[in-house]
């Protein structure tokens, strides 16, 4: 979750939004922001990939076997 926060915080405030705005331009509640930023873990993923997307991002669910399927062939 700490990666999530750090690159939504630093890509907000690349484009020069408060998070007031932000949360406006992405169709969220501003709490949601602030709950992404801060590292919060029990996040809605449908909530996050609303505010990912702004970015050209989203993120899936992924099986422990595909993630071991793919540390496999990274070694």
């Amino acid at each position: 979750m700490n990666t999530l926060s750090k690159f939504v915080k630093a890509r907000r405030k690349e484009v020069g939004l408060t998070q007031e705005e932000f949360a406006e331009r992405a169709g969220v509640a501003l709490t949601v922001i602030r709950k992404i930023e801060q590292g919060k873990t029990n996040l809605n993923m449908e909530k996050v990939n609303l505010v990912l997307r702004m970015f050209g991002h989203e993120l899936a669910a992924v099986s422990l076997k595909e993630l071991e399927s793919s540390n496999n062939t990274n070694l």
